[in-house]
């Protein structure tokens, strides 16, 4: 618990500081507020990990103190959290298998299933997974118009649609109280840009957690949840300050392994088993040629890019 609070504090203290901050700033200078939105959207980035630990009921023991915490910081950072929680279980239970995709994950077509599709549907992937699209527009509507109402989701789902409603009703009250104190022009300059980095930045890890040349992708009957953890997640090797930052959710193989890990373990587990280091390694550097593979070659059990259709003359 005190390691979990201290944790909490020294997230959500210095993000409540530098969001002062950046308000006050615009008076100064509107870039000096942009400078500050990067280390406030890396602390939001830190808290939002809080939030996803929370929903695995791995950051406090007691479920109570995850559900509250995961709710506040879902209202800080516009994903409702038992949506969120919901959504992010079935990603964890069907990684990696290609007869179970759907929610919590990024799209992703074999190359069979691209060629068979028509030249509008085609397009329609290829403008989806344009880096520009997929880690800019994309966080954009996802963050401000799909969490709003997330039509996807099956109206069965109660619980899940009270968070969506009750988060809406929280940043509707902000919103007001924003509008008739600091005025809701300087709360967009502040928080606009916050949401907008800490959202790339969040879906980039995502991201590259699992798409990379030699990730596991496997038709159910063949699929394994050991190997789709060990294989089909990265490990993401940060430097350690962007490590802090992103709460050890490079270690990601660990966590899909065992998701009632709180990240504040990752690390102790990775160096006290050998096991845990015999993964795929991806450096900074390495990661950003990541960004142009897009499909699962089934033939060759890789995930290669566009061009690779030119050179099987397909």
């Amino acid at each position: 618990m005190a390691r979990a609070l201290f944790q909490l504090a020294t997230s959500a203290i210095p993000f409540a500081l530098l969001w002062v901050a950046m308000l006050y700033s615009i008076d100064y200078g509107y870039w000096i507020t942009l400078l500050l939105a990067i280390p406030t959207a890396g602390f939001l980035i830190r808290l939002f990990l809080i939030q996803h630990d929370c929903g695995h009921g791995s950051f406090f023991k007691s479920r109570t103190a995850n559900d509250m915490v995961g709710g506040v910081i879902g209202v800080l950072a516009l994903i409702p959290y038992r949506y969120w929680r919901k959504t992010h279980a079935i990603h964890h239970k069907t990684s990696g298998d290609l007869d179970h995709r759907s929610f919590g994950d990024i799209e992703t077509l074999t190359v069979n299933e691209y060629l068979a599709l028509s030249k509008l549907k085609r397009l329609r992937y290829r403008v989806y997974r344009n880096p520009f699209i997929l880690l800019g527009l994309g966080p954009a509507y996802q963050l401000i118009l799909k969490h709003r109402f997330p039509a996807d989701i099956p109206r069965s789902w109660k619980r899940e649609w009270a968070s969506v409603h009750k988060t809406n009703l929280a940043l509707l009250a902000i919103i007001i109280l924003a509008w008739q104190t600091i005025g809701l022009q300087r709360l967009l300059m502040v928080q606009l840009p916050i949401s907008l980095l800490s959202g790339s930045i969040g879906i980039w890890l995502f991201y590259i957690q699992h798409q990379f040349e030699d990730t596991y992708w496997r038709h159910h009957k063949e699929w394994d949840f050991v190997d789709a953890s060990l294989r089909g997640s990265s490990h993401y090797d940060l430097p350690k300050i962007l490590q802090w930052f992103t709460a050890s959710i490079g270690l990601h193989h660990i966590h899909h392994v065992s998701s009632r890990i709180p990240n504040y373990r990752l690390q102790e587990c990775y160096d006290e088993n050998p096991v845990l280091k015999q993964v795929t390694r991806v450096t900074l550097g390495q990661s950003l040629k990541c960004l142009m593979l897009s499909l699962w070659d089934e033939e060759q059990g890789m995930l290669v890019g566009f061009r690779h259709l030119k050179r099987v003359g397909a």
